[in-house]
């Protein structure tokens, strides 16, 4: 059973300042929120260091709580308010996990088989968080962020991520860092670019390393250089792709040819 906690628990305090991200940075965690994210988290073996619930949302996800519980992950119920400040929804789902924040490198990344989605300074994070849902989807060996782009692990991202996030390793990179990981991984790096050559007459190699960069400056704002570039041509009359279609594009087409 869970526990009630009053909403003067000094705990909670360190709990909010996980919605930014120099919390999270700080602490190495970040939360989790909703029925559909956590049955995720838990089905994808995510550690849970804790549950904070409404008591409406105990009765209602009653099996998921149990299920979490019996898995030892402690669970403590909340006021609506207390546990609304835990949360950047204007409707809170009433659950939220912390979770530790994982530690993969770029080595890590890079040591899996499979293309590598690179996010070369992405700011949106419903951008981000889609391009993880479709590196998931399309078989990548994990991500790099950018050091400065939008936080991989913003409750935004999370959620736009649908789960993929928990199955997936995440390292964050600078230029040089991700620059020198690929060359000792023998990898190439491919940008995506209005400049490159037509995407469907490059043949892109199963592990190469697909920047998207930042919607409006592109690639070039996070990476002083590359190894290749491609371009989606376009028969319409739209100027560019949103950063998240262009990107699933690109992983679709190396998971097709893989």
């Amino acid at each position: 059973m869970p526990t009630a906690l009053s909403p003067q628990n000094p705990r909670l305090g360190p709990l909010r300042e996980l919605l930014e991200p120099r919390g999270r940075r700080d602490q190495g965690r970040f939360l989790i929120e909703g029925p559909t994210l956590l049955a995720e988290a838990r089905r994808s073996g995510v550690r849970l260091e804790a549950l904070f619930i409404s008591e409406d949302a105990a009765a209602r996800h009653a099996e998921l709580v149990a299920a979490l519980e019996a898995d030892g992950v402690p669970a403590y119920t909340l006021p609506d308010k207390a546990l609304a400040r835990l949360s950047d929804l204007t409707t809170p789902p009433g659950l939220v996990a912390v979770a530790e924040l994982p530690a993969a490198t770029a080595a890590d990344v890079l040591a899996r088989p499979g293309p590598v989605l690179l996010l070369a300074g992405v700011s949106d994070p419903g951008n981000a968080g889609t391009l993880v849902r479709s590196a998931d989807a399309f078989g990548a060996a994990g991500i790099l962020a950018a050091r400065g782009g939008v936080d991989p692990f913003s409750p935004k991202v999370v959620r736009a991520a649908m789960g993929s996030l928990f199955r997936l390793p995440v390292a964050l990179v600078t230029a040089d860092e991700a620059l020198a990981a690929a060359g000792a991984a023998a990898r190439p790096v491919v940008a995506a670019d209005l400049t490159g050559e037509p995407l469907w007459e490059a043949g892109l190699p199963a592990n190469a390393i697909l920047a998207v960069g930042n919607e409006r400056h592109g690639v070039a704002a996070f990476l002083p250089r590359w190894d290749r570039a491609v371009r989606i041509e376009q028969g319409g009359q739209a100027e560019s792709l949103n950063a998240a279609v262009a990107g699933s594009i690109l992983l679709y087409l190396v998971s097709r040819r893989a």
